[in-house]
């Protein structure tokens, strides 16, 4: 399919080509069905191909990635492309997986991420705005982006790889200029290299950007969250946005509809009202789905990213200060990998795109408000797409209100081949239960010859396996159905539950309310037809059965593969072979089921996991005469009923001798900036800049000590700290505690960031004529993402005012983690894993450092004498889970609301950050990986007391599943104690 014959592309590839109706792929006509995953989010490579095969497994065919600029360049000069901040692997999973790439590597990339992912150093460093063709910005991205180039060019489509499109930048403005001549820099700088794939941009809204003009982008696309991002009131819906087709239409109308973020689910703020992500996973859930997704389609979308298909783990101080360390965001795939009940709804809708590829090529033809489409019943919606080839159609059908929950009944009037009639012609009507859509399909292919006249109940599956054209409808138990199909063969079942009438060839089959389960419509040599009600249906899976290694794009349907199988049943099926006569079914098992499949005739033996599986022969022979089998599947019993240890025999140590008298801070960096590149001034002091980054200290816990000489007349000092959203500060002068500075969120309101406190001496705290120190202990949020504010990314962490109420300060010395973000120790876990604590800088949260020596003391007895502080409490525990099973754990602390912030190292890393008086956190997942499974484990708790009162944490680690399966292999990369570089 060259250009020239109605296609178009970016003049460097033809193995990318586009029309108006969607992308071209190796003349192949293809819908990107996609999900966003972000793999520094689960910092083990090893299970990226778990996520990537249940993505296959829903029916997705691509991923959209965001890559860290602050991982990967953490320094100046430094791209490290190593452990979980690689590409290769992940390109290499997608291969062996068969799913296609679109690479977001910003350098900014928003994603509820620290300065929205743009290098800290950057942020320091670079006096310029940001993201403008400003030379030292320019000349700060550089090294990342070739790198990410470098990475990326073998892995392009065009070298048999997975990647066909690389996003420009994130969310942004093509006005003022500046902004479009930097998106024509960074154009320019992949169109000068082997990158040869199109480039896109993402418009955060209907706002025109980056389709023309100066740094105009090959292929536009448009964000939408039509449900926003707080999930207090999951029931409450804001509407469809009905402008979707014509906005496109308007602005695009050559290129195909795109939409690089479309609402997958949301994420979630601190604070003790944030309603938690179980409450976002049913704003988002299956209903939203079904309907939202739906109308997407009856836009003529063809290219759809769902933003978040697995959220993972915003660890260590990944996230920007809006979020908590989980962003799990209510995803179809839970942040601990566990498919939740989303899930089967969009792998109804993957299989259905999958089966029906007329309409990857549809025309937007009208809807039933101007009046191209009929209903019997305005209070339905109803949107036709109709393939200009084939003829095919598809009625998307809504309700008129779409956040009603009312039943719509209603008949539509169809265009087909065999004239225009109104369905249904036998049972009485559509039917619309509240917030549902349905697709009703005309003139529908399946198989290599089989029609579907019309069809009000919806198309799970429709293929050929094994010679049979087979077909597999679904419906919603409490509605009636009907379907209007040419039935061939002679029929060795016909179901009982369904009756038919037949007419010139068309069968019409109608499905009473009330059936459960699957059962067969037809069943002859030729056609094989299933119905079941939708959660049955739900429990199918259709793995694709590969081609032969040697065959490029081997796993790539419609390329390696057009070949797959019908399986019902298992938790997960992850992939399916087949080797002569034997059917090798791989996948995940939590319980004891049925397992039903539809497979080639020439299939006579299953095997799961390994272990042939005994067929019913009763049961096979109500299903089908050929191609079926069914049997019992169960997992072995070999950790169903583990238990986690207890975490018990914690080891204590003070985690603050810097408010001890005789703490030397002479090795410290001296705070003595009188300039800043931050465009945030200090508020007040004596000319001096306190702010962590311009030091190399840009997130996690720093540390501040102000020398000063105090007389009689010191009685207080004023302090302006800025840590972000929801932070902390902690003050002492000399070893006495004056108080806490709190930072507030309330599911993102009440938002504060910045405090301007006094602190009075008490009397006795000071020593007269002699020196004094005032210690800061200040948590660092994360950077803010881009706002209305210009450089927002320059968040002026510190302290932005000093005053004593009478003289004046001496030195001030700063100290974060051990050598800030140049020479910071753990290149492994990286430069967002550690902070300033006197724990974390001895490297006392490392697995193999030696407590014996201190104390006993339980994490629940909190600090000694209930005083405010810092202390580690580090244990051990031992893992002995055999291979083969999956077995997601959280670490789970008390769900109270206490003056404590707690950070949770597991083996090293840090995994979560509790903040006991705000939440909502409280459970932490940790992944096989970073959890060894069949070793020692270490887990450390840096506890901060932030008043002078007793506080009594707990911390559990909680089993959420035992699957047998999983994809094994996953290694631990969990770098021990060392002296080296440690104070």
């Amino acid at each position: 399919m060259p250009v020239g014959m109605g296609f178009t592309g970016n003049g460097r590839t033809n193995d990318i080509l586009w029309d108006k109706y969607s992308l071209i792929i190796r003349g192949q006509r293809v819908f990107i069905h996609s999900g966003e995953f972000h793999t520094f989010r689960l910092p083990v490579p090893g299970l990226w191909l778990d996520i990537l095969q249940k993505v296959k497994a829903a029916g997705f065919n691509a991923i959209s990635v965001y890559t860290h600029m602050a991982l990967i360049n953490p320094s100046p000069g430094v791209v490290d492309f190593n452990d979980y901040r690689a590409l290769e692997p992940l390109y290499e999973a997608a291969k062996q997986t068969g799913i296609w790439i679109v690479l977001r590597p910003g350098p900014y990339i928003n994603a509820e991420t620290t300065a929205g992912g743009i290098a800290h150093w950057v942020t320091s460093e670079v006096a310029s705005e940001l993201r403008t063709n400003a030379t030292d910005w320019h000349a700060a991205w550089q090294d990342y982006v070739q790198g990410v180039i470098t990475e990326t060019v073998p892995y392009q489509v065009t070298q048999g790889g997975p990647v066909i499109a690389i996003q420009i930048d994130n969310e942004y403005s093509q006005e003022p200029a500046t902004h479009a001549k930097y998106f024509r820099e960074l154009e320019a700088v992949y169109s000068n290299s082997s990158i040869v794939i199109p480039l896109t941009a993402n418009d955060p809204g209907e706002q025109r950007a980056w389709i023309n003009g100066t740094g105009a982008v090959n292929i536009y696309g448009m964000d939408s969250y039509p449900q926003g991002f707080d999930c207090s009131h999951p029931d409450v819906w804001s509407p469809v946005d009905t402008n979707y087709h014509s906005y496109h239409e308007s602005v695009n109308p050559g290129q195909p509809w795109y939409f690089p973020e479309f609402q997958g689910g949301s994420f979630d703020a601190w604070g003790p009202t944030a309603p938690g992500y179980d409450q976002c996973r049913i704003l988002t859930g299956v209903d939203f789905q079904n309907v939202f997704n739906l109308h997407l389609w009856a836009s003529n979308a063809k290219l759809i990213n769902y933003y978040m298909l697995y959220g993972g783990t915003s660890w260590g101080a990944l996230p920007f200060p809006g979020v908590y360390t989980s962003y799990d965001y209510g995803s179809a795939i839970a942040e601990n990998r566990e498919l939740t009940v989303k899930y089967p709804e969009l792998k109804r809708q993957g299989l259905f795109l999958r089966s029906s590829p007329d309409f990857y090529k549809t025309d937007w033809v009208g809807n039933s408000t101007g009046g191209i489409v009929s209903v019997s019943n305005p209070a339905a919606f109803v949107t036709l797409l109709r393939n200009p080839d084939s003829g095919a159609s598809f009625y998307i059908a809504r309700q008129g209100n779409s956040t009603t929950t009312d039943i719509t009944t209603f008949k539509l009037n169809v265009t087909t081949s065999a004239g225009n009639f109104e369905v249904p012609r036998v049972t009485s009507s559509i039917t619309l239960g509240g917030r549902q859509s349905k697709i009703i399909v005309t003139d529908y292919s399946f198989g290599s010859s089989s029609k579907v006249l019309y069809s009000t109940a919806q198309v799970l599956f429709a293929g050929q396996i094994g010679g049979r054209d087979v077909l597999f409808l679904h419906g919603d138990p409490m509605h009636e159905s009907e379907a209007a199909l040419t039935l061939s063969g002679t029929p060795r079942i016909q179901g009982t539950e369904v009756s038919s009438v037949s007419s010139n060839g068309v069968a019409t089959v109608t499905l009473l309310p009330g059936i459960q389960g699957l059962i067969t419509i037809w069943d002859s040599s030729e056609q094989l037809v299933l119905y079941s009600d939708t959660n049955t249906a739900g429990t199918f899976w259709s793995p694709e059965i590969p081609a032969n290694d040697s065959v490029e794009f081997a796993n790539y349907w419609q390329f390696g593969t057009n070949s797959s199988i019908l399986v019902g049943g298992p938790y997960l099926v992850r992939n399916a072979t087949i080797t002569g006569s034997t059917l090798a079914l791989r996948g995940d098992l939590n319980d004891s089921v049925q397992l039903t499949v539809i497979a080639p005739d020439d299939v006579k033996t299953v095997t799961w996991n390994g272990i042939p599986i005994s067929a019913d022969v009763t049961a096979v022979s109500n299903l089908t005469a050929q191609g079926g089998f069914v049997g019992q599947v169960k997992p072995s019993s070999a950790v169903l009923g583990f238990t986690p240890p207890a975490l018990t025999n914690w080891r204590y140590a003070d985690s603050l001798p810097e408010i001890c008298s005789g703490f030397s801070d002479a090795s410290w960096t001296l705070a003595n900036h009188t300039t800043t590149n931050l465009p945030f001034k200090p508020h007040y002091g004596d000319g001096r800049v306190l702010y962590g980054c311009d030091y190399e200290f840009c997130e996690n816990i720093v540390l501040w000590r102000g020398h000063f000489n105090a007389t009689e007349n010191t009685k207080s000092v004023n302090l302006s700290i800025n840590g972000g959203e929801a932070f902390a500060a902690s003050v002492w002068v000399n070893d006495v505690f004056l108080n806490t500075s709190y930072g507030n969120s309330t599911n993102n309101r009440h938002i504060l960031e910045e405090t301007d406190d006094k602190f009075h001496f008490p009397q006795g705290s000071l020593f007269y004529e002699r020196e004094n120190v005032i210690t800061i202990l200040q948590d660092n949020m994360g950077l803010n993402e881009s706002g209305p504010v210009i450089d927002e990314y320059k968040s002026p962490r510190g302290v932005r005012g000093f005053m004593l109420n009478t003289g004046d300060f001496g030195e001030w010395k700063v100290q974060g983690k051990v050598g800030g973000y140049t020479n910071y120790l753990d290149k492994v876990r990286g430069v967002l894993n550690e902070g300033g604590l006197y724990g974390e800088r001895m490297g006392w949260h490392l697995p193999g450092f030696d407590t014996s020596s201190w104390a006993l003391k339980d994490l629940s007895e909190g600090l000694p004498n209930a005083a405010a502080g810092v202390g580690f409490f580090v244990t051990t525990f031992n893992l002995s889970i055999p291979d083969g099973f999956d077995v997601p754990m959280s670490f789970v602390f008390d769900n109270t609301s206490q003056p404590y912030r707690s950070q949770l190292y597991v083996n090293g890393w840090m995994m979560g950050k509790r903040v006991s008086n705000l939440g909502p956190q409280y459970k932490f997942p940790v992944q096989q990986g970073i959890l060894d499974y069949n070793g020692i484990n270490t887990v450390a708790v840096a506890l901060w007391a932030m008043e002078p009162k007793a506080v009594s944490p707990t911390l559990q680690l909680t089993i959420e599943g035992v699957y047998e399966g999983g994809v094994g292999g996953i290694k631990t990369n969990n770098p021990p104690w060392s002296p080296e570089g440690r104070p």
